[in-house]
């Protein structure tokens, strides 16, 4: 997501908060399908970004050279063409004063009996993962990250974040399903949540009806343009 105090520029679920502090969020993704199930909302404009779209074309689309306060991807940078993804970033923000921040998280934490049947299968995914994943589920640790620290996070030293909330079995089972690897393996006609996974699961969890505080263990990098 791209952002300035006049204009604000995407990632989805967060977009409203962040919409909070500016006037304006202009937010992109190279799936037109994906912008369809969007949240909207008054201070956010949408934009498509296939990647054929060139570095000059994504740059005017934002805003213009040098024109950002705030670039920000959520859960997402690791499938980014980082290369041109940073390219970009290097125009669009403000000098000095100009802040990137990506975070993700790898395994949510639930409780003893939960945690390592969920490392268990997330180990199981990593034959199906794309390679990029694995900056994720490394925490972002061997992230490249070629930005001046602004004291939030820095190359090969990610800040590490507590996101607590609630979750039922169901929706964990949502958030489980929805791995890349978890299709990938499927066409491959590996079943990686099978009937004796999730009855495991469901039992570790304490039963399908049962609403549990989980942690999402987030990790974080912040910068700016090396001037």
């Amino acid at each position: 997501m791209f952002g300035s105090d006049e204009e604000l520029h995407p990632n989805t679920e967060f977009i409203t908060i962040v919409s909070e502090h500016y006037k304006q969020v202009i937010a992109t993704d190279v799936s037109e399908e994906q912008l369809k199930h969007a949240i909207q909302h008054p201070q956010v404009q949408y934009f498509h970004s296939p990647s054929t779209m060139s570095d000059d074309e994504l740059v005017n689309l934002i805003g213009g050279e040098n024109s950002v306060d705030l670039v920000v991807a959520a859960t997402a940078v690791h499938w980014f063409d980082l290369e041109k993804f940073y390219a970009v970033v290097n125009r669009v923000l403000k000098k000095p004063g100009g802040v990137v921040a990506v975070w993700s998280y790898n395994i949510i934490q639930v409780s003893p009996e939960m945690d390592p049947l969920l490392r268990k299968f997330y180990e199981g995914t990593f034959p199906f993962q794309n390679p990029k994943v694995m900056y994720a589920f490394e925490c972002y640790k061997t992230l490249p990250f070629p930005f001046e620290s602004v004291g939030v996070g820095c190359e090969g030293q990610p800040l590490e974040l507590d996101l607590p909330m609630e979750m039922s079995f169901e929706r964990l089972l949502k958030l489980l399903s929805s791995a890349s690897a978890v299709n990938t393996a499927k066409e491959q006609g590996v079943n990686l949540l099978s009937d004796e996974v999730v009855r495991e699961l469901e039992s570790a969890w304490g039963g399908p009806e049962l609403v549990r505080n989980v942690n999402y263990r987030t990790y974080m990098l912040a910068g700016k343009v090396k001037l």
